[in-house]
C-alpha cells in the first residue's frame, strides 16, 4: 500500500538556522527541517553572501510537516516562544538582516492563521515591546550549503550551540514536552 500522507510546508526566519532547525526537528509530526535562505531578491546565494546583509534573504527553515500530527497553529506557537519577535534585525548576539524574524505564507489559510496568531500575541501582554515579526508571501527558497545541515546535533559541544542553542532547546522541552519526537525525550 503507498503511503498517502500530505505533507505541509512551513517557512520560518527567527534567527541562526543552527538555532531553529534544532529546535523544529525535535517536534513530532515534522518530517524533515532544512536551513536556508528566503525573503531577498539575489538567486542561489551562499551564506557570505547573506552574511554581507546585501542579499535581502534571511536565514530560515523549510519545514515539511504531517498536518494530522502536528498543526501549523503549533509550529507557530513553538515559533513564537522560541527567538524575540520584538527585536529588529538580531536574535541575541546575532545581528544582521539575516536575523530578522518572519514568517513566510504559502496560500491564505497560512497568512490567516499567522496573523490572528500574532495578534494574538500582541494581545497578550507577553512582551513590553512592539512585536515586529513581518508576514510575508513566500517566493523562492534555497538550501544552505551542507555544513550547516544538523549544525547542532553534529557540534553540541562547540561554545555557540551550548551557551545560545541549548537554552532554546530547554525551553523547548519544557513549554512543549508532549510534541516533543521520542527520541528526544
Amino acid at each position: 500500500m503507498t503511503d498517502t500522507k500530505i505533507m505541509e510546508s512551513a517557512i520560518f526566519a527567527n534567527g541562526c538556522f543552527w538555532c531553529t532547525e534544532a529546535i523544529f526537528k525535535r517536534l513530532r509530526g515534522v518530517a524533515s527541517v532544512t536551513p536556508g535562505y528566503t525573503g531577498g531578491n539575489m538567486k542561489n546565494p551562499t551564506y557570505e553572501d547573506v552574511s554581507s546583509e546585501s542579499t535581502g534573504h534571511a536565514e530560515s527553515i523549510q519545514i515539511k510537516f504531517d498536518p494530522t500530527i502536528i498543526s501549523y497553529h503549533t509550529l507557530l506557537d513553538v515559533f513564537w516562544a522560541t527567538h524575540d519577535p520584538t527585536t529588529i534585525n538580531q536574535q541575541g548576539n546575532d545581528v544582521g538582516t539575516q536575523y530578522r524574524s518572519e514568517i513566510f505564507y504559502q496560500n491564505d489559510g497560512q497568512k490567516k492563521i499567522a496573523e490572528e496568531s500574532k495578534k494574538k500575541l500582541e494581545q497578550s501582554g507577553t512582551y513590553h515591546s512592539p512585536i515586529v515579526t513581518k508576514i510575508e508571501p513566500f517566493t523562492k527558497f534555497y538550501e544552505a550549503e551542507e555544513y550547516h545541515k544538523d549544525y547542532y546535533d553534529s557540534n553540541r559541544f562547540a561554545p555557540y550551540c551550548m551557551v545560545v542553542i541549548n537554552p532554546k532547546i530547554q525551553k523547548l522541552m519544557k513549554h512543549f514536552k508532549d510534541e516533543i519526537k521520542k527520541e528526544y525525550k
